[in-house]
């Protein structure tokens, strides 16, 4: 009986949440203009029509310095997150999903995409929001 009282204050809880969510609010932040890729003109990785499996729902905050490339995970399944790992390479896992390699024009904080839907790899620009991507965090 404990058992299924636990569960139901548990979906009381996430309803609750979902219908507190309103993907319509709008997080201001300090610069609202979402930054460029500076390889993108070098590379076709961020041209790959699918998307990857939800990490977070979260984008992650991350200080990235101009002088180095990035490898951004896009595939969702790494263990080094938002950053690739290699996890893509294995063998035994179906992954066609490449990383995203990336430079920024100055040395910063930047958010990066940790939900792995955004238009603008590997930047967040707000696809978390998105009941879809909510309910399939959730999920997680």
């Amino acid at each position: 009986m404990q058992y299924f009282s636990v569960l139901k204050r548990r979906s009381i809880i996430i309803t609750q949440f979902i219908r507190s969510y309103s993907p319509k609010k709008k997080i201001k932040a300090e610069n609202s203009e979402i930054p460029k890729n500076l390889l993108q003109d070098r590379q076709t990785a961020h041209l790959q029509k699918e998307k990857g499996v939800p990490y977070d729902c979260k984008p992650f905050k991350m200080v990235l310095d101009k002088n180095k490339i990035y490898f951004w995970c896009s595939c969702g399944q790494g263990h080094k997150q938002p950053m690739c790992d290699n996890t893509h390479r294995f063998h035994m896992l179906p992954i066609t999903l490449k990383p995203i390699r990336f430079q920024v024009a100055e040395t910063k904080e930047y958010w990066l995409c940790n939900c792995k839907q955004t238009k603008n790899r590997p930047f967040c620009d707000g696809s978390h929001r998105d009941p879809l991507i909510v309910d399939a965090c959730l999920k997680i």
